[in-house]
């Protein structure tokens, strides 16, 4: 498993959040933690690379931060 913190820009209000939640659970990653602004996710890196959960994230209309 991996854990990892996302910076997230564009968020702005609880609708954001459930966005980002909404597509992370579509993904299975398998627990998360979102809040306005970030994102902290627990993966299996064999099922699920970073570069999905980035994508994923992409998906709900947000951008991952360097």
């Amino acid at each position: 498993m991996v854990k990892k913190e996302f910076k997230i820009n564009g968020m702005t209000c609880h609708h954001c959040v459930k966005a980002v939640e909404v597509e992370l659970e579509e993904l299975g990653v398998y627990s998360h933690e979102v809040e306005i602004g970030s994102a902290v996710v627990e993966w299996d890196e064999n099922k699920i690379s970073e570069e999905q959960i980035i994508n994923a994230i992409t998906e709900a209309g947000y951008q991952v931060a360097n």
